[in-house]
């Protein structure tokens, strides 16, 4: 028997955190099967960025693609876990230990704890010097457990541009807690949101 999946999601849960000012998501069963005599049917309302998510260039480019311009490989194929969870601020000296040449998808563990229904008042900062760093290493998606790449208050946005520019794509509040450092195969595919800004992903891994 093959390893098993590790779900690396959030669970969209009604108290799940959110940006403060943002869509919060709600669930609800707006139709009951007593009442339609056959289903229940549910209604979700959500900010595309709650909870595990992929940012699209659109979100910080006008001119920037949209989910369904986005190749579907980036999000399917061996990733590497790496844990920088001893560093306030992420930089390329946090790898130094690390083997990332060749390493395509790059998931970054910062933080020791993560609690899913808190909005974090702060969060490691990740260098704008880590896009050429992780460009040379041939990384074109990295995955955080971070709401953010970016500083929680940033209006410049500069981790996402300098990746962007680097044609790094962006995975957001991975839950890898309690998963080992190594290789795994990832799947977080975005949904087909046309036009959409980002996407909520149900994000697993398994062992290699």
């Amino acid at each position: 028997m093959g390893k098993k999946w590790i779900d690396i999601s959030q669970p969209l849960t009604n108290d799940i955190a959110h940006w403060p000012g943002d869509t919060p998501f709600s669930y609800e069963t707006v139709f009951t099967k007593d009442e339609t005599g056959s289903v229940n049917i549910g209604k979700i309302t959500t900010s595309l960025h709650t909870g595990t998510h992929i940012d699209a260039p659109f979100h910080f480019l006008n001119e920037g693609k949209t989910v369904l311009d986005l190749d579907l490989e980036l999000y399917i194929g061996t990733a590497k876990l790496v844990d920088v969870s001893d560093w306030d601020e992420v930089t390329p000296e946090a790898f130094t230990n690390s083997e990332l040449d060749g390493v395509q998808r790059l998931l970054v563990k910062t933080k020791k704890q993560v609690e899913p229904h808190i909005f974090p008042q702060e969060i490691p900062r990740l260098s704008p010097e880590l896009a050429p760093f992780l460009k040379e290493k041939g990384v074109r998606l990295l995955g955080v457990d971070l709401p953010s790449v970016d500083a929680l208050n940033s209006k410049e946005m500069e981790t996402h541009h300098a990746l962007y520019q680097h044609d790094i794509h962006i995975l957001e509040n991975i839950y890898v807690e309690n998963v080992e450092p190594g290789l795994y195969e990832l799947i977080a595919l975005p949904l087909p949101i046309k036009g959409g800004d980002g996407s909520p992903v149900r994000a697993v891994i398994r062992p290699l």
